[in-house]
């Protein structure tokens, strides 16, 4: 009896052959990583596979930013393409679009707020198109919105905090909100770009704060609060620096990277996020993909190492928002994977040197 021929190979299974993985702590020696489907698989046989000889390559996981805006289509396209597998929206608006752009095969997958919370007088109140029933005036409205948010199909509640007085959500709205979240069983993410309503934020007991002040350093007895309460900030550094360049004041970003590398001293999970965004009425346009690089050599020059600054895009995000098939390189998660040029443990910027991008297990062409 004749040995039969190894399988033809077929478009759903694909070996990645000699490649170095980020394993979230190092890279490991060369190794084969198998696509089978839309998951990674136990098997490292490369029969009956498309065989792609990564000698020389690393392979991440497919990384996430942890804050962005969504505007159809190209965006889950343009985001995809600088291999940000997965996005966490916070705030797409109205209920539609974000139906239409969940689920889409093939492209990053995204987890969102829908429409924040909101109150009467911010600057959010005066975003061109900003949905009305965004604004909640009293703690009496805080438990209509969030149901209604649930039920529109958010994954998280995003709350828009302002220093007192700055036409924010008054403090016992902001805890209303977050006990109606919490009775859902939702995670709150509070926008605080100033140390006013950051501090108000962490009072309402919020999972997450996303922003890092540019006005002033982060009164210390906040940042003992989040590391004794476990919470998580999504810094936006790319966002600061440009919203500072904005305002004219580009020295002011001085003040964000010091207030980042105070809560990264203090041990503070620390998730990438880049405020990507093309909303009419923003501070700064940051354009989607590309920018999560950035925001990784932000990170890294305020002091976190570059093993840090990709688990901030990777593990550290899977976990706090309870990602639990995504956020690295092991058998039965979604085979979400970005081959790069380099070595980003010595040099972060080798990130962007994207040779190849799966998501999903669905190749991606890169930018």
């Amino acid at each position: 009896m004749t040995d039969q021929p190894p399988p033809a190979p077929t478009a759903s299974r694909t070996a990645l052959t000699h490649v170095r993985v980020f394993d979230g702590d190092r890279l490991t020696e060369p190794r084969t990583v198998v696509i089978d489907g839309a998951a990674i698989s136990a098997e490292t046989s490369t029969h009956g596979a498309q065989v792609i000889d990564g000698h020389g390559m690393v392979l991440l996981p497919g990384l996430i930013d942890a804050h962005v805006h969504l505007h159809g289509p190209g965006t889950l396209e343009q985001l995809c393409s600088h291999g940000v597998t997965t996005a966490l929206d916070m705030a797409t608006w109205p209920p539609q679009l974000l139906a239409s752009l969940r689920g889409t095969p093939g492209v990053t997958d995204i987890h969102s707020a829908g429409t924040p919370a909101i109150g009467p007088g911010g600057p959010h109140a005066r975003i061109p198109g900003m949905a009305n029933d965004a604004i909640v005036r009293t703690p009496q409205q805080a438990g209509e919105f969030v149901a209604a948010q649930v039920s529109a199909g958010s994954d998280y509640i995003k709350i828009v905090a302002e220093a007192p007085g700055d036409g924010g959500p008054d403090q016992e709205t902001m805890n209303a909100l977050v006990a109606a979240a919490r009775a859902h069983g939702k995670r709150t993410v509070a926008h605080a770009a100033t140390s006013g309503a950051c501090t108000m934020a962490l009072s309402a007991d919020v999972d997450l704060v996303t922003h890092i002040p540019l006005d002033r350093p982060l009164d210390q007895a906040d940042i003992a609060r989040m590391a004794e309460g476990e919470k998580a900030v999504i810094p936006t550094l790319t966002m600061m620096e440009g919203t500072a360049a904005a305002r004219g004041v580009p020295h002011a970003y001085q003040t964000a990277r010091r207030n980042l590398a105070a809560l990264h001293r203090a041990g503070i999970p620390l998730l990438a996020g880049t405020d990507a965004n093309t909303q009419p009425g923003a501070p700064h346009h940051v354009p989607h993909g590309t920018s999560l690089h950035h925001e990784l050599e932000l990170l890294v020059d305020a002091g976190l190492t570059p093993a840090e600054a990709l688990r901030s895009a990777t593990t550290v995000p899977a976990r706090v928002f309870g990602l639990t098939d995504r956020g690295a390189i092991a058998a039965g998660l979604r085979a979400d994977l970005v081959l790069i040029d380099g070595d980003p443990l010595s040099d972060i910027h080798a990130t962007r040197a994207i040779h190849r991008i799966w998501c999903g297990g669905a190749e991606h062409r890169p930018a």
